[in-house]
């Protein structure tokens, strides 16, 4: 039997005890991250913004395997900010331009109450331009059991079964009943980490979407988390999902039979306070971002400025692998012998730190003395 199947469902079985020192943490380190925004400029605040923005986006997409152009996401996350986009972006349009549009509202709306119209439209911008989907923007109809499968044709493993599609109405107006009664304001409101780890399992259960449902889960907890907060969360969730998304699918999995959901709600409070932690390392690093440049201003030359532009854009893991003289040389055009002289000057300065030798040298940026350290 799957959860819904259950004759107490949605009647979830855990004890609130045991998660009080989490929610207290994910409270007073939600603080924290407020508190840092009071010490960056508006220009930093943007940045920080559009960057957790920015790569919540791209990993929620990403733990569904669908890789998008990071540049066409910040484009058009900033353009629906009302900041410039990317210089020389063509116009965005499909996954990039409709999850982009999905975080904004997020951001924009935390606070407004759920409905269906709200879920429908988030659907309609995450399937834009998507084949081989029925029906786009309200929930699905097919008379065929929807469900989450694994392997090859014949020899496929199913994970998870929803309910048929003539029930979905029905629980899904239980589901947006309850997650407006929880809320902050509701009249049963409930904890920050439990309130959002149950929108979660609670909607995946339903699978109410065709396509998406991974997705607005997501989405739906990172509101819940918000309304707690009585600000946008700014809580990078999907990012520490995708750090360890094995477990993530094991927690799902492991709950997904049962009412009695303690494990579930232990595995969500820990990646929660772990999606802080990533916040607070990104408001460190533009902080280090600001005084890397203050510090260095008009030292550098156009072909330096260019390099080091292209590894701060690369967020918190900096140049996978490092900076070799190849990748200088193919974001610059500039000869080997200007390249290796840029890089030694780089090293010289103290911009970047130098390791290995010949072929294997890589480099990488020295944020260590403005409070930064790559991950």
């Amino acid at each position: 039997m799957w959860n819904w199947q259950r004759k107490q469902w949605p009647n979830f079985i855990y004890d609130s005890n045991l998660l009080m020192a989490q929610e207290a943490a994910f409270m007073k380190n939600a603080g924290v991250i407020v508190g840092s925004y009071q010490h960056v400029s508006d220009d930093q605040k943007r940045q920080l913004m559009v960057s957790v923005l920015l790569d919540e986006a791209l990993k929620t997409s990403e733990i569904e395997g669908e890789l998008l152009d990071r540049d066409s996401v910040q484009s058009s996350l900033q353009k629906q900010l009302g900041l410039k986009p990317l210089p020389s972006r063509p116009r965005v349009s499909g996954p990039e331009a409709g999850v982009a549009e999905v975080m904004v509202d997020l951001f924009r709306n935390f606070s407004a109450p759920l409905s269906k119209d709200m879920l429908c439209n988030w659907h309609i911008a995450l399937m834009a331009n998507q084949w081989g989907i029925d029906t786009i923007g309200d929930y699905r109809k097919s008379l065929e059991p929807i469900q989450v499968v694994s392997g090859a044709y014949g020899r496929y493993k199913v994970h998870f079964e929803g309910p048929p599609s003539e029930r979905v109405p029905t629980e899904m107006a239980a589901f947006i009943g309850w997650f407006n009664k929880t809320a902050p304001q509701g009249t049963s409101p409930m904890p920050a980490l439990t309130r959002a780890a149950l929108a979660h399992l609670y909607f995946v259960a339903i699978h109410p979407f065709e396509d998406g449902n991974g997705r607005i889960a997501r989405a739906l907890a990172e509101k819940a988390l918000a309304q707690a907060i009585g600000a946008p969360s700014l809580t990078s969730l999907s990012m520490a999902i995708q750090n360890k998304r094995t477990d993530y699918y094991s927690a799902l999995a492991a709950n997904n039979r049962e009412l009695t959901v303690q494990t579930w709600l232990e595995y969500f409070a820990q990646v929660a306070q772990e999606g802080q932690q990533l916040t607070l390392a990104l408001v460190s690093f533009h902080l280090a971002k600001a005084k890397f440049y203050q510090h260095y201003q008009g030292r550098l030359n156009t072909r330096q400025e260019k390099v080091v532009g292209r590894i701060f854009a690369q967020g918190l893991k900096g140049f996978e692998g490092g900076l070799s003289t190849k990748n200088y040389i193919a974001i610059t055009q500039a000869a080997r012998a200007t390249a290796t002289r840029d890089l030694n000057d780089l090293v010289a300065q103290g911009v970047l730190l130098k390791e290995g030798e010949l072929k294997g040298t890589r480099y990488h940026l020295n944020l260590s003395v403005f409070g930064f350290s790559y991950p």
